[in-house]
């Protein structure tokens, strides 16, 4: 009986090493092969897709396709090899014996000459109506409004193979959806590897790229563009940073970071300014992160806007002091108070208050430690210590924003939830893909939680609007308007300790407070002039927030 079952058991081993073999060959390896065997009989030539464009919520171009060609000679077609040669080789800034030797080799039925040829250079070579020359499309990206957004766009460069690839940015993050999918062009072959003249060539059509339909918003741009410039040379700045969010879908509509460089010419540019600062760089974000532990104690119930606290001195940790900004103290005060006077002993004691484990579920709720998926390529997140390694001054220092490291994006998408009455959008610069039959896919806002209550919302958006009318940087609000907000001023870790000298000043806040249009970051990084938020980026985030009010006609309340 056992030789009856070893027989069987033989036989089914064998059948299933068959079956796998050919699950091998036949599926795994399939694709494979048959481009092997293709091309035992053929010779293919590729035949470049027209990349998707990328246009503004307006429809107005950020970047488009301007005429360019793929230049390539059939030399069975040409009478005279040398005198084709020093025909075109000038033209194309190319060696006339080199060409011709090129030209020469046997069994060469398609030679390309030169790639993203301009329409001035391909109109002249037309003229010289050459046997043998011909011309494909091959379009090249051109930059309608110049540098604008290059941080946002990202650029087009070469892979190892010499084919167009996107870099960073949207032409990085959706290179696949734009760059669509080439066509080619098919020839047989003989034995020797020789093209058959007679037969008929196969020609397959590119399918062109999809536009991408963006949140950005083109005169919110400009505006943030030409006032971080201004404001980067007015206050002495070395670094700055300006992002625009609706809060209530998470659309991008406005991103600017400066040092910046042109992505028509970007090998012109070091290869460090290329990532985009506000999502691949990060910030101790200061007394702008008031905000957040504020409104998570009064989500917890633990403070109200009229808790007080005793800020009479410095407050001791260990063997740290923690001292108010400007080392005045005020006695008794209300959690708005502490808010509006931006009071680092206050934080502490709402710290306290809330708890390290709350705190470290809301760091966590708010999206800290974990990138954003925004669509943009180079994505950064600084990570969050693990729970047991936090000690009490770790929770102090942290509740007003210092030792804890976040990106610009990932804090404006935070003080968003508070804005939109407590949900945590995923942000986006694609608003829609359009494509190549003009179809259009809309992409849905996404919220991925709520992190606070609306009541809690409410009732932060208050004190914050208090800390803008009443705080340091009162003088510089636009009048008449309703603006929550707060300044914030970090000082720069350098080799284990901070530089009491240098600064990175921020302001972060929304408006109408009441039904908000924007929410909105604005980092200096090192300004010169004060290294006070209050100082340098308030004012700077007021003036754009008077441009926006402007061109939106949102008229004072």
């Amino acid at each position: 009986m056992w030789r009856l079952w070893s027989a069987f058991g033989f036989i089914v081993l064998v059948y299933s090493l068959v079956v796998a073999r050919l699950f091998y060959w036949q599926v795994i390896r399939g694709n494979d092969l048959r481009v092997q065997a293709s091309s035992q009989y053929y010779l293919e030539f590729s035949l470049p897709a027209q990349r998707g464009t990328i246009v503004a919520s307006d429809g107005k171009p950020f970047v488009m396709n301007e005429p360019s060609f793929l230049l390539f000679a059939e030399p069975t077609h040409i009478e005279d090899i040398g005198a084709f040669a020093r025909d075109v080789a000038p033209l194309l800034s190319l060696e006339p014996e080199d060409l011709r030797e090129q030209l020469s080799e046997p069994n060469r039925a398609w030679v390309p000459l030169g790639h993203k040829i301009d329409n001035t250079t391909a109109t002249t070579l037309k003229a010289l109506n050459l046997a043998g020359l011909g011309f494909e499309k091959e379009p090249k990206r051109y930059y309608p409004e110049a540098s604008s957004s290059a941080h946002v766009l990202g650029f087009v460069g070469s892979d190892q193979y010499g084919r167009d690839r996107g870099y960073f940015g949207l032409e990085g993050f959706y290179d696949r959806e734009l760059r669509g999918k080439d066509g080619k062009l098919q020839l047989e072959k003989d034995v020797r590897g020789a093209p058959i003249l007679i037969s008929q060539p196969t020609r397959i059509e590119p399918e062109n790229g999809r536009t991408l339909e963006l949140w950005l918003d083109r005169t919110v741009q400009r505006i943030v563009e030409e006032r971080l410039k201004e404001g980067i040379a007015k206050y002495g700045a070395k670094e700055g940073s300006i992002i625009i969010m609706d809060p209530k879908t998470g659309g991008i509509l406005g991103m600017s970071a400066y040092p910046s460089y042109d992505p028509a010419k970007y090998t012109n540019f070091q290869k460090d300014v290329y990532k985009n600062p506000t999502v691949a760089a990060s910030f101790e974000p200061g007394s702008t992160f008031k905000a957040l532990v504020m409104a998570a104690a009064l989500n917890e119930k633990k403070v109200t806007p009229v808790t007080v606290m005793d800020e009479s001195g410095p407050v001791q940790i260990g063997e740290y002091a923690i001292r108010t900004w400007n080392s005045q103290y005020h006695g008794t005060i209300s959690m708005s108070e502490v808010l509006q006077y931006s009071s680092n002993v206050g934080m502490v004691y709402v710290g306290r208050q809330l708890g390290k484990d709350a705190l470290l579920g809301y760091l966590d709720a708010f999206g800290f430690g974990k990138p954003t998926n925004v669509d943009l390529q180079d994505e950064f997140s600084p990570d969050i210590r693990p729970p047991n390694q936090w000690s009490e001054i770790d929770l102090a220092t942290t509740s007003f924003g210092q030792g804890i490291a976040v990106t610009p994006l990932q804090m404006v998408r935070a003080i968003g939830a508070l804005a939109n009455g407590g949900g945590l959008m995923e942000p986006h610069v694609v608003r829609a893909f359009i494509d190549g039959e003009g179809q259009r896919m809309e992409r849905k806002p996404k919220k991925i939680r709520d992190v606070i209550t609306g009541a809690t919302a409410h009732v932060i958006t208050e004190m914050l609007v208090n800390a803008v009318d009443n705080g340091e940087a009162k003088w510089a609000k636009p009048a008449g308007y309703r603006i929550a907000g707060k300044t914030g001023t970090a000082q720069i870790p350098v080799a284990g300790h901070y530089d009491e000298s240098k600064t990175i000043a921020s302001f972060v806040g929304y408006a109408p407070a009441d039904n908000p249009k924007f929410v909105m970051l604005v980092t200096l990084r090192e300004p010169t002039s004060s290294p006070w938020g209050s100082e340098t980026a308030a004012p700077l985030f007021f003036n754009v927030a008077r441009d926006l009010f402007s061109y939106w006609a949102i008229p004072p309340q």
